[in-house]
């Protein structure tokens, strides 16, 4: 088992920053390929950036690149989003995941362990 805890989101005027955090236990890490995704209300969760643990290969969707930056620390077992530049359109449900095959990165039905979120919040 895989329990992922998410952090650091929060209220943001737009053009501001924030940077999340998942903090990981259990397993080890190694092979899982860690990924954030976003929830909106009353849309589909979607795929916001990934980041091979032990490799550093990244990967992020088309609305966040060049604003948003996926790191991870294999010390502390933790994952962070860097999101700078922020829009209301950012505003969601944040939740980070783990995905066990490293294969279809942006598909949720890949990710094999999930957190329980944090809210972002931006405002106009």
């Amino acid at each position: 088992q895989v329990q992922l805890v998410e952090s650091g989101g929060g209220l943001v005027q737009a053009g501001g920053s924030l940077r999340l955090s998942c903090a990981a236990s259990g397993r080890t890490l190694s092979p899982y390929v860690m990924g954030w995704f976003r929830q909106a209300p009353g849309k589909e969760r979607e795929f916001v950036a990934a980041i091979d643990w032990s490799g550093g290969n990244v990967w992020y969707a088309d609305s966040v690149k060049g604003r948003f930056t996926i790191s991870r620390d294999s010390a502390k077992n933790t994952v962070y989003l860097q999101m700078n530049s922020l829009k209301p359109e950012d505003t969601a449900v944040y939740y980070c995941a783990a995905n066990r095959r490293g294969m279809n990165l942006s598909a949720t039905a890949w990710y094999d362990y999930w957190g329980q979120g944090t809210q972002v919040t931006v405002s106009s």
